[in-house]
């Protein structure tokens, strides 16, 4: 199926409307996504994580720094605390938008 802007049909969430922390991490290297629809981090940073993309894109996770919400490559992350063991495995709606 056509994704349109969307990097993955599926995603894996604390709660049924990805509003919970699933889990905090702390950034292992400076990271500037390629536009508006990635956070952007330094090293040392924590970020927050809400949600896991899986299927197509498995290694884009979406989370905040600051006020800040967005994609970023899962392996720049290491998890520091977990907030939730459970994962529910959800359609993606739509991406995150430029405005």
């Amino acid at each position: 199926p056509d994704l349109g802007r969307r990097f993955a049909e599926r995603k894996r969430c604390a709660d049924l409307e990805c509003s919970m922390l699933m889990c905090r991490g702390k950034a292992m290297r400076d990271f500037k996504g390629p536009d508006c629809r990635f956070v952007n981090f330094k090293k040392g940073e924590a970020v927050y994580v809400y949600y896991k993309l899986i299927g197509k894109s498995t290694e884009l996770w979406a989370g905040s720094v600051g006020s800040d919400f967005g994609y970023f490559p899962k392996d720049l992350l290491e998890i520091n605390h977990n907030y939730s063991n459970e994962e529910l495995e959800l359609p993606t709606d739509v991406s995150i938008t430029c405005f």
